[in-house]
């Protein structure tokens, strides 16, 4: 099965109960727009309707990646953070759909993973890199923070001093760094990178589904405590954010291709 939506393309493989998601607008890096962030929940819904008459086991993974080979997703659409990293107020966010998805969901990354594109790498339950792939939290350059709980998924991987570098400085780290800090499960040379994932997957898929189901839920529940709390309090931040002259100068120093000069305003 394909089914192509607006900006994801979604493909199922019955005969090993994989779902993948396909981010499509790689002429923009996969960047997160309003209706990219829709097509990922509205994606993982039709997955899930495989599970319906089927004791919720016929799918068993989900893969998720980005399209072009340059981009997982270079984070959210800058003109549109109203309302986008940070995964709104209310409605359930596609984080909130990928944490909450009862199959595992791997993300695939090859090449940039950024903002809000590394928060939902880091939604995921694995996430498998190649070695040429970036990652990073750019927000700060805006004057913002990373929205959808970035910071803190790091700092419960990684620890404090890890998420502080990532989200002060801006900088983009290695696939190999990210290896180092246990902010992905494995990395494979690019060359390998396909048929290693698919090796992944296909054995992942194999398992005992609702065996995998529990061991998810077990897991979240073991570090999420307190999760929900961090993740509201980053999204206040986020909001003030918003609002301060210091994003409105590094949003229009981003569009003019220049440093931005903030003031703390």
């Amino acid at each position: 099965m394909v089914e192509s939506l607006e900006t994801v393309l979604v493909e199922y493989d019955e005969d090993r109960g994989v779902g993948t998601l396909t981010m499509n607008r790689p002429d923009a890096l996969n960047a997160l727009s309003a209706q990219l962030r829709d097509d990922i929940v509205a994606g993982l819904e039709r997955l899930e309707e495989r599970n319906d008459g089927a004791d919720g086991v016929e799918l068993r993974a989900v893969v998720l990646e980005g399209a072009g080979g340059k981009a997982f997703c270079a984070g959210a659409d800058i003109g549109g953070f109203c309302g986008e990293s940070s995964g709104g107020s209310s409605a359930r966010s596609h984080y909130d759909f990928i944490r909450d998805f009862p199959a595992p969901v791997v993300a695939k990354v090859d090449g940039y993973c950024l903002g809000g594109g590394f928060e939902t790498a880091l939604a995921c339950d694995f996430r498998l890199a190649s070695e040429s792939s970036t990652f990073g939290f750019p927000e700060v350059t805006l004057g913002i923070l990373p929205g959808a709980g970035g910071v803190q998924d790091v700092t419960k991987i990684a620890g404090p001093a890890v998420a502080k570098e990532l989200a002060m400085t801006g900088e983009h780290i290695s696939a190999a760094r990210a290896d180092e800090e246990g902010l992905v499960n494995r990395v494979y040379a690019d060359d390998e990178f396909d048929a290693e994932v698919d090796d992944f997957v296909t054995d992942l898929a194999g398992q005992a589904p609702l065996a995998v189901q529990a061991i998810k839920r077990s897991a979240d529940m073991a570090v999420n405590s307190g999760l929900e709390e961090g993740i509201a309090y980053d999204r206040s931040l986020f909001q003030e954010l918003l609002r301060t002259e210091d994003h409105a100068e590094g949003a229009a120093a981003f569009s003019e291709d220049r440093e931005p000069e903030f003031e703390g305003k």
